[in-house]
């Protein structure tokens, strides 16, 4: 098993995408901390399931495990971009791993082969091999991106 500096993980929600960065020095127990989150797709009581999470992310102190994160409106998607592009150029003596949601993945590519062609591995969300470290922290970002998406639709109500 290949072992990164840094995992970034990209990935959309209906109207939102987000990114979140994780240092390998903290993978093992943020790994602990997340046995719980499921793919809120699969899942069959969506709304039991975000409101027990939300008590896990707090009693479990998720975001201490998270280097950088930002949850934007989907036109926002530029701003994503330009911040994780500019961690890699800061870190460009590091090995990096960043996977992408696979609409986006194509043109994602692309703008990280100008920067860094050899460090910096992109791999489509969906080639994430279920129950790996990297698909468990991916559920992570995609139960954020589902909470801020259904807090977002009860204050438009």
């Amino acid at each position: 098993m290949k072992e990164y500096d840094y995992y970034i993980y990209i990935d959309y929600s209906v109207n939102l995408i987000g990114y979140m960065i994780v240092e390998r020095s903290k993978i093992r127990e943020f790994i602990e901390k997340i046995s719980k989150f499921g793919h809120y797709n699969e899942l069959k009581h969506k709304s039991s399931y975000l409101k027990s999470i939300k008590k896990v992310i707090e009693k479990n102190n998720i975001f201490s495990y998270i280097l950088k994160s930002k949850i934007k409106k989907r036109a926002q998607n530029i701003e994503i971009y330009t911040d994780v592009l500019e961690f890699l150029k800061l870190h460009e003596n590091c090995i990096i791993f960043i996977s992408v949601d696979n609409h986006e993945y194509p043109n994602f590519k692309k703008l990280v082969n100008v920067i860094d062609k050899n460090k910096t591995e992109v791999v489509r969300e969906s080639q994430l091999g279920k129950n790996t470290y990297e698909h468990r922290m991916s559920l992570v970002l995609d139960t954020l991106l589902n909470i801020e998406r259904l807090k977002e639709d009860r204050t438009k109500n």
